[in-house]
């Protein structure tokens, strides 16, 4: 069988995240959908990471295997338009090898996650940050940043219904930037890693605003982090100020 890989676009406002389950759309169930009304025999797809609900994506990567051979072109243009008018696009889409993989194929993810200081209700991107009414320090979050940066433990930033083997993973970056924003600021949590733990990103993010604000301070965060305790973590970053943003692989089927 032919396979494609794709770029998927989404907001993930309406899903219950990117995983089929019972109960409420997800994002995999709706574009399985729309696969299987271009060819009703499409398996089940495979992502590169499974994203949770009210989470976005402008970089998640799938692939699906096709029952014949179609033109990248059309196949694209024929998926988006029976998505319609649901909040998720085909921004590329490849044909790859049959043993290229969107997940297992994968050296790389990458988060970011958006937050808003400032007192007056956001209303652009309403549904897409994070908005905190004080003000925040930079220099202090990229510090502590910098602390979660290399090969640990992170049980501390680990959802405690997380599936993973073990906790022990390579953060390889977090960049911590400022940026401006009407009527206040805007601060962007960049983290790129092999793979990451459930819930690992919103909980070192809410961390994170905790040393901003002036709560914790950024030796606070190592000490955390070594403790390997799940009840030491500051709060949990709330979901829709998170996107994956891209997917890193040896034999990018997306390269220019």
């Amino acid at each position: 069988m032919p396979r494609y890989a794709m770029i998927v676009e989404y907001d993930g406002g309406p899903f219950a995240g990117w995983q089929r389950q019972d109960g409420p759309a997800s994002v995999q169930q709706t574009l399985e959908e729309a696969l299987r009304r271009l060819d009703p025999d499409v398996p089940s797809i495979a992502a590169a990471g499974r994203t949770d609900a009210g989470v976005h994506s402008t970089g998640q990567v799938a692939h699906a295997d096709m029952s014949r051979q179609w033109d990248p072109f059309r196949l694209r243009e024929a998926l988006n338009y029976h998505l319609k008018p649901a909040p998720i696009a085909i921004t590329a889409l490849e044909p790859v090898a049959d043993d290229w993989h969107a997940r297992f194929s994968a050296r790389e993810r990458r988060y970011l996650f958006r937050l808003i200081a400032r007192r007056a209700p956001v209303t652009f991107d309403r549904g897409r940050v994070w908005q905190v009414p004080g003000p925040l320090s930079l220099e202090p979050m990229q510090a502590a940043g910098r602390m979660l940066e290399g090969l640990h433990d992170f049980t501390t930033f680990r959802a405690s219904i997380c599936q993973a083997k073990s906790p022990v993973k390579t953060l390889d970056e977090v960049v911590v930037s400022e940026h401006p924003y009407p009527g206040g600021r805007e601060f962007q949590f960049r983290f790129r890693a092999r793979s990451f733990l459930h819930n690992q990103v919103r909980s070192m993010v809410g961390t994170l605003e905790r040393v901003g604000a002036g709560a914790w301070e950024p030796e606070d965060v190592a000490e955390v982090l070594a403790s390997a305790d799940r009840s030491r973590c500051g709060p949990v970053s709330p979901p829709q100020g998170l996107s994956l943003v891209g997917v890193g692989y040896d034999e990018d089927p997306f390269a220019d």
